[in-house]
């Protein structure tokens, strides 16, 4: 049976519209950084790096060689920690050709450091990308955390935001970083507007 992480780690990816308190657990990414309008082309081609490897490790059998531990499962969503320049911080509204982010997706337990260059030399060979000598493979943990789904648009998250600090300042918490995580649920090629939904996520610390 394949694994989907909707079903199996709703906890994680499916929040409600209200915040909750989480402990979010030590995961395998593949990640790749990068700086400016997330509208931009260079964004996009950071995000099909991110994929072209993600999609390579899904169909490895296909290609010969099934990784120790292999399993068949649903390709995570993309996923992206958010910051800001100094300048972009001393401005009061936001300029995005100042932010700052890693975007990833999440890997199966079975992906090893060896199983994520065998993708990548299977990727480089299929189709020339030079961003792929860009992508790394880490472990991350938020650990102690506040998220919301926010259904609407991504210049709209700042409503959220706002609930997730009044919730945090409520239960005797603060926010650990604004480096904030983003889980992006919708293909905004393919949803409306004011219908996608993300996950926003803050880690907290305990007063």
């Amino acid at each position: 049976m394949k694994y989907e992480w909707r079903k199996q780690e709703k906890h994680l990816y499916l929040p409600s519209e209200d915040p909750e308190l989480l402990e979010v657990p030590k995961a395998k990414f593949i990640c790749i950084k990068g700086m400016g309008n997330p509208n931009n082309d260079d964004f996009k081609k950071r995000v099909e790096a991110l994929y072209s490897i993600a999609y390579t490790i899904r169909m490895m059998p296909r290609n010969g060689f099934t990784p120790e531990g292999y399993f068949e499962y649903t390709v995570y969503p993309l996923e992206g920690l958010w910051d800001l320049t100094e300048k972009g911080r001393k401005t009061k509204s936001l300029n995005k050709d100042e932010l700052l982010y890693k975007i990833m997706i999440k890997q199966p337990e079975f992906v090893t450091t060896e199983v994520f260059m065998k993708a990548f030399n299977i990727a480089s060979k299929k189709k020339a990308n030079p961003l792929l000598r860009e992508l790394s493979f880490e472990e991350i943990e938020d650990g102690l955390s506040v998220q919301i789904l926010h259904i609407g648009s991504y210049d709209d998250e700042p409503r959220s935001f706002n609930k997730m600090k009044d919730f945090i300042e409520n239960n005797n918490l603060a926010i650990k970083t604004l480096v904030h995580r983003e889980i992006y649920l919708s293909d905004p090629r393919k949803v409306e507007e004011d219908k996608l939904k993300t996950v926003l996520r803050y880690q907290v610390l305990k007063k």
